[in-house]
């Protein structure tokens, strides 16, 4: 098989000094359009189709937050091409603004390491558009790479996979799902508190709080584990796109290769007929649980009253990939994929300072634990989740 097509979307937490809500939409827009590269500028919004769903129907309408409806009720709006402002780049990526929020795509890329480049040359394709910003307005303009404001709005990092469409919704979603869940543990963000399901000190994922649904089209509210959009941008007769939006954005660009690679690891292990099986009739619970335990190995449950731990569920999806995958092509950059995990896997409990080398959210729960040392602070002081933003 060709290695797979994948992308990344992020979506970035934006603040313009002395301006309000009612304007982030105006500033997302101005911000792209202030791009530092060159740019087309003329999106072709006919081949969208958001309300498109995996399982072979449209939805006819899509979920909306009540909190974004009241606050975009009798708003003017501009015309999508205006509002959103679109850049495509000459290294084929694309930067929008999304409902007030910059958002740089990635590039389709069939490496791993070529997809985490693109990843990180958006993070400083934005901060210049920020800078560029800053000096029109004479004011400071900050950018975060995260997936919370704290006050119950999440904003997303999306991944694409192109995916061949006879695999079908069932396929797919008992390999990948799984894999969404325990990966919390190798690929969290880390996050302060809780905005949902009542108080926790520190979580795994700063994503985990604001998933409901087992598997829709949704992505504003009512969020899925798995969801099921399906806009492959190509012959959809023999494509499909797996939209993945449970994800959280990373900073250490080896956990970004590693969160890719886990779910091309399931996607490859379908494309065998190798994928463990797992039944776990509540995923959204069980992610919350996993995102929860900070110190032990993590809970998901299973059918039956059963329940299993995202070491096992990853432990399983490695022991398949070591006895069939080979030694070329993507399958050799998987296998590295596969010995970084069992390593952190092992390195977890027994190597904490080599784990938080390359876990974001390892990485920053020792931050904080030195912040809140210094300033003799309890966890729910309302300073750290202002430096967990910052």
């Amino acid at each position: 098989m060709t290695p797979a097509l994948s992308g990344i979307e992020t979506e970035y937490g934006l603040v313009v000094e002395g301006r309000g809500v009612s304007e982030q939409i105006e500033d997302s827009r101005r911000l792209v359009e202030l791009c530092p590269r060159p740019a087309f500028v003329g999106w072709d919004y006919r081949s969208e189709t958001p309300r498109a769903d995996l399982r072979g129907f449209s939805v006819e309408r899509l979920s909306e937050d009540p909190e974004d409806a009241v606050f975009d009720a009798g708003r003017a709006r501009s015309p999508m091409s205006a509002e959103r402002a679109d850049r495509i780049l000459t290294n084929g990526a694309r930067f929008y603004n999304d409902h007030g929020h910059p958002e740089y795509s990635t590039p389709e890329c069939q490496s791993l390491s070529e997809l985490v480049r693109h990843d990180v040359a958006g993070q400083f394709l934005v901060l210049e558009a920020a800078r560029a910003l800053a000096r029109e307005r004479g004011t400071e303009v900050k950018i975060y790479k995260n997936n919370s404001d704290f006050h119950g709005a999440s904003f997303g990092t999306h991944e694409s996979y192109l995916v061949p469409r006879a695999w079908g919704f069932d396929r797919l979603y008992a390999a990948v799902t799984p894999m969404l869940i325990a990966r919390i543990v190798l690929c969290g963000a880390g996050k302060v508190g809780s905005e949902a399901h009542g108080p926790v000190r520190y979580q795994l994922s700063a994503r985990a709080d604001f998933f409901s649904e087992r598997a829709s089209v949704d992505t504003l509210y009512r969020r899925p584990v798995f969801n099921t959009r399906d806009e492959p941008h190509s012959d959809k007769s023999l494509w499909a796109r797996l939209h993945v939006i449970a994800g959280d954005a990373n900073m250490n660009p080896g956990a970004t290769r590693r969160k890719i690679g886990l779910v091309r690891l399931a996607l490859r292990l379908l494309e065998l007929d190798a994928v463990p099986l797992w039944q776990i009739p509540d995923p959204a619970r069980s992610m919350m649980l996993v995102s929860r335990d900070l110190d032990g190995e993590g809970r998901i449950e299973l059918e039956a009253r059963n329940w299993t731990t995202p070491r096992q569920v990853l432990e399983s999806y490695l022991d398949a990939a070591d006895e069939i995958l080979t030694d070329d092509g993507e399958d050799a950059e998987l296998r590295l994929v596969v010995a970084e995990c069992r390593a952190l896997l092992e390195a977890r409990h027994g190597d904490p300072d080599f784990f938080r080398r390359h876990v974001d959210w390892a990485a920053k729960r020792w931050l904080l634990e030195q912040y809140r040392d210094d300033g003799d602070l309890r966890w729910d002081d309302p300073a750290l989740p202002s430096v967990d933003v910052s």
